[in-house]
């Protein structure tokens, strides 16, 4: 941590519809401007100091990257808050980097996500779980997620590095691999991030880590040995595995992200009726270990940020 005034601060991140899930399975994925705003901020007052945002199409629920559909939603969240807001860089798998960066290169966040390497990235496997869809595009999009390669090159990394730079935003560092912690640790020697990295290990995607308490292990173990002091771990356990893997980061001194981009649900067959639900549930092991939840200020000491009042939006 940074200083003894946040020592022991645990960081709440909230990523509240993301591009992953569809609208078929979940009543309560947050789809229009309004209802993306209204989950944000039932997540900011349930305690999430970072508010991960992605856009959508209020009309079909499929993923929206331009920064028209995000300027629908930032100002009404920033205006009623004072959660660090965290816009996407990796928009959906399917659209190419130019298109993903825009949003964060527009509005200038404290944070935007930055997936640190490219991955097979699967849900097909997630269609054979509904007989029918709200809408025509969902299950072709999952199943094409069978031959989908996610890009994240060098080149794709080092374009919103460059684009976000002057910007003084920082990242959330996605890391969905092994490789991925090497592929961040390249660019800090090159100079090209600076610290403290925010590091969000990703557990339990088709194509990446899974959700084995070893493979927690072995990201934090590889972490500490390529970076040290210098960065800060927290971790995102996809699905049913989303509390366990908060908890396991949570007992060593790691901060953890929730929200229904990542998971749909509050227990063994229950649907999460809001992203604010899960992070009452985080809220709940962290203060059981002891430790507090760190507030928005205080994620911004701990992770250097700029502060809200030097975005775009």
């Amino acid at each position: 941590m940074s200083n003894a005034s946040t020592s022991g601060k645990v960081i709440i991140t909230c990523a509240v519809t993301g591009a992953i899930h569809t609208p078929t399975m979940s009543p309560y994925l947050p789809v229009t401007p309004e209802q993306i705003a209204a989950d944000a901020i039932g997540a900011a007052e349930a305690g999430a100091a970072i508010l991960h945002l992605h856009a959508r199409n209020p009309e079909n629920g499929k993923p929206d990257q331009s920064p028209e559909g995000f300027a629908k939603f930032l100002p009404t969240v920033k205006a009623s808050t004072n959660a660090v807001i965290n816009i996407t860089t990796g928009g959906s798998p399917f659209m190419k980097v130019e298109e993903r960066v825009a949003p964060a290169a527009t509005f200038k966040p404290e944070v935007a996500s930055l997936n640190m390497g490219s991955m097979n990235f699967a849900l097909f496997h997630l269609a054979d779980k509904y007989d029918t869809f709200k809408h025509d595009w969902e299950k072709p999009q999952l199943e094409a997620t069978r031959d989908l390669v996610f890009r994240n090159s060098f080149k794709d990394i080092e374009y919103i590095l460059e684009t976000c730079y002057d910007n003084n935003t920082r990242f959330e560092f996605e890391c969905y691999d092994t490789s991925h912690l090497y592929n961040l640790a390249h660019f800090a020697n090159r100079g090209l991030v600076k610290a403290p990295f925010f590091v969000q290990t990703v557990f339990g995607l088709l194509g990446g880590i899974g959700t084995h308490p070893d493979d927690v292990s072995h990201m934090k173990r590889t972490a500490d040995r390529l970076f040290g002091s210098d960065y800060r771990w927290s971790v995102l356990g996809a699905g049913s595995s989303q509390l366990r893997i908060a908890a396991l980061s949570a007992a060593q001194g790691g901060h953890v992200r929730v929200g229904l981009e990542d998971s749909l649900w509050a227990g063994k067959g229950k649907l999460a009726t809001s992203s604010a639900e899960q992070v009452h549930m985080a809220r709940g092991i962290i203060e059981g270990l002891g430790l507090q939840v760190a507030t928005p200020d205080e994620a911004r000491a701990i992770l250097g940020l700029k502060g809200g009042d030097q975005v775009g939006f």
